[in-house]
């Protein structure tokens, strides 16, 4: 492994280790921690009873977030640089949706996806990690987007999904300037439109495309549906340029705070 950033134990937390998977068995560890995630909590159906593996993962680099007291993984993100794209022959992304509209950006291009923290982790630190290593990582590729596809499950009828397409829409209207890629199965937005809004204040905004928005994301265009993890997937764009300075100054210095 290739390490990036170390945190140290405190009263509340363990001592984390935020690296770059180079090892066979790193990476198949990563793939078991996604496999754990993506099966118990989406029930998703893998065709291997064990991994999530795909034709991307060779072509990625693998974001680990280790638990150094119980020598754990325990998050991780993939990440595809744009020569390693050109060579993979598309994003992972193109699979679901009709990218052309930013074919003028792709050399700046970086992709993310494979999300994914174990259920004991999702606080703190390791969620600083991995956004800091998304950082680090668009600078070390001197990439200015990233591309990703924000997976947002049905299980719930379809009322997150929902939430989340009312919030696009009105900034796409705001923003007509954005480029927009086209869902190549698109799940059928009436659907959405048609569920109440926040019923009974159970529903909660999604919290990955949240943190997205907060540092300064935005949504690219319609969902695309996603049969096998039965969930709408929606197009996100980071622009570092116009990303939130306090979040990416939060990020630079949480960086240099571990790395002391």
């Amino acid at each position: 492994m290739r390490e990036l950033l170390t945190t140290q134990a405190t009263s509340r937390e363990p001592s984390f280790t935020l690296s770059i998977a180079t090892e066979p068995e790193e990476v198949k560890a990563l793939q078991k921690l996604r496999h754990e995630i993506y099966s118990s909590e989406l029930g998703v159906k893998f065709e291997r009873d064990d991994i999530d593996i795909d034709y991307f993962d060779d072509f990625c680099d693998h974001l680990m977030v280790i638990d150094n007291d119980k020598k754990k993984v325990v998050g991780t993100y993939r990440t595809l640089s744009p020569k390693n794209a050109v060579k993979a022959g598309r994003y992972y992304s193109e699979g679901e949706f009709n990218i052309d509209s930013l074919n003028n950006i792709r050399p700046l291009l970086a992709e993310c996806g494979r999300s994914c923290t174990h259920t004991d982790y999702r606080s703190g630190s390791v969620i600083m990690l991995l956004w800091a290593g998304l950082a680090k990582y668009m600078e070390f590729y001197q990439a200015r987007y990233m591309l990703g596809c924000a997976s947002v499950s049905l299980a719930d009828g379809g009322f997150q999904a929902a939430e989340v397409w009312r919030y696009a829409k009105s900034e796409m209207e705001k923003h007509p300037e954005r480029a927009e890629v086209i869902p190549l199965n698109p799940y059928p937005i009436e659907k959405l439109e048609s569920l109440p809004e926040n019923q009974d204040n159970q529903t909660k905004f999604h919290s990955l495309i949240k943190g997205y928005i907060k540092v300064g994301a935005y949504i690219c265009g319609k969902p695309t549906f996603d049969e096998s993890f039965n969930s709408c997937d929606f197009p996100i764009i980071i622009d570092k340029e116009a990303m939130d300075k306090r979040y990416y100054k939060q990020f630079d210095q949480f960086s240099k705070e571990v790395s002391a």
